[in-house]
């Protein structure tokens, strides 16, 4: 799942929660699918943006049990946009069975308070190349045939119209509002994290490309948001800010993360570093995606920057909410110094086109 650096969910909000009644519910639930079965032993995972996540397990009559992943939106605040975890299950409901797509399927819903869901759990690891530091990273061939495989499946994806899997009513963001989504966040921040902020975001709206038609966006595309045993892609998980919207902004989300200007560690050891030096170029990991999906991606330069500002909003929220914090993850005062080279390395690409 995603890593705590990521998303450090407050722990105020998994202490509010009233973890036996979430299991009675859960229960109450699996009983009325699955006559006599029970969910017990729920502990807590990272991942996600902004529900809690739970491990636990699930047992029928005869004893035989599974392990499976709870979602719940947290206590105390409504249940709405990030936060509202059935409609995570519908996005998953609608995926599952897409040709070549693969998500967790989703077994259980509850629209209580706090509504949740239950959905099967997928072994395996989830890991960003180019970011992430493991005891065991994969190697770089293996790396490869992963960027490889989720580079193709958000093409098969995004050949799904949201209307014909169900989705027909979900309305659609535009690119300016999605632009004006990130700066809004942005201007959430502190003054000293804005940098060339401004100059950036007005390029980018000054050169808003024409629509095309309307797709499913993950929102957070990466390989760090899916399920891999060895080479084998089980699921892409994490679905707290999916949208329906340009198809352009997820792949160049994906393609970003061939060359990320953030981090969170000043230094990664030899293996992993190894591990990154398998990820396959930009142009590479284009080609596997336009290899699925014929289609004009035209204009792709200003969703790349586009994204970058996107990281620097995100990052600089994160970083602001860090320095609040009793215990403040120093890896993000990591990324806070690399704010000011995301921005750049935005606007040299608006620039180039």
């Amino acid at each position: 799942m995603a890593t705590a650096r990521d998303v450090s969910h407050d722990r105020g909000e998994v202490n509010a929660l009233n973890v036996q009644e979430l299991l009675d519910r859960a229960t109450l639930a699996a009983d009325a699918r699955w006559p006599g079965a029970s969910v017990t032993d729920l502990d807590s995972l990272h991942g996600g943006v902004s529900s809690l996540t739970f491990a636990a397990r699930l047992s029928d009559s005869c004893c035989s049990a599974r392990q499976i992943v709870v979602k719940v939106a947290p206590p105390g605040f409504p249940p709405v946009r990030r936060r509202d975890v059935l409609r995570q299950a519908k996005v998953l409901r609608a995926l599952a069975g897409a040709p070549g797509v693969r998500v967790p399927e989703v077994l259980l819903e509850d629209a209580g308070t706090p509504p949740f869901f239950v959905m099967s759990y997928i072994a395996g690891e989830a890991y960003e190349p180019n970011k992430d530091v493991s005891a065991e990273p994969p190697s770089a061939e293996v790396v490869n045939r992963r960027a490889r495989l989720a580079a193709r499946m958000l093409g098969r994806i995004h050949q799904l119209a949201p209307d014909e899997i169900g989705l027909g009513d979900e309305p659609e963001t535009t690119l300016e509002a999605e632009l004006e989504r990130w700066a809004k966040l942005y201007r959430t921040a502190g003054d000293e994290l804005h940098f060339y902020e401004s100059d950036l975001h007005r390029g980018l709206a000054a050169t808003v490309p024409a629509p095309v038609p309307a797709r499913i966006l993950h929102g957070d595309f990466r390989l760090g948001n899916m399920q891999f045993v060895d080479d084998r892609l089980g699921a892409i998980i994490d679905w707290d800010i999916w949208s329906v919207g340009d198809p352009r902004t997820d792949l160049a989300w994906l393609l970003n993360w061939t060359d990320p200007v953030h981090r969170f560690v000043n230094g990664r050891d030899a293996a992993n570093r190894a591990a990154s030096d398998g990820m396959p170029s930009r142009d590479e990991l284009l080609a596997e995606y336009l290899a699925v999906r014929h289609e004009d991606v035209a204009e792709l330069h200003w969703f790349l920057a586009y994204c970058y500002y996107k990281t620097a909003s995100a990052t600089s929220v994160l970083v602001e909410r860090n320095r609040l914090r009793l215990d403040p993850d120093p890896g993000l005062e990591i990324a806070a110094s690399t704010i000011p080279d995301v921005l750049k390395r935005g606007r040299e690409i608006l620039g180039s086109a």
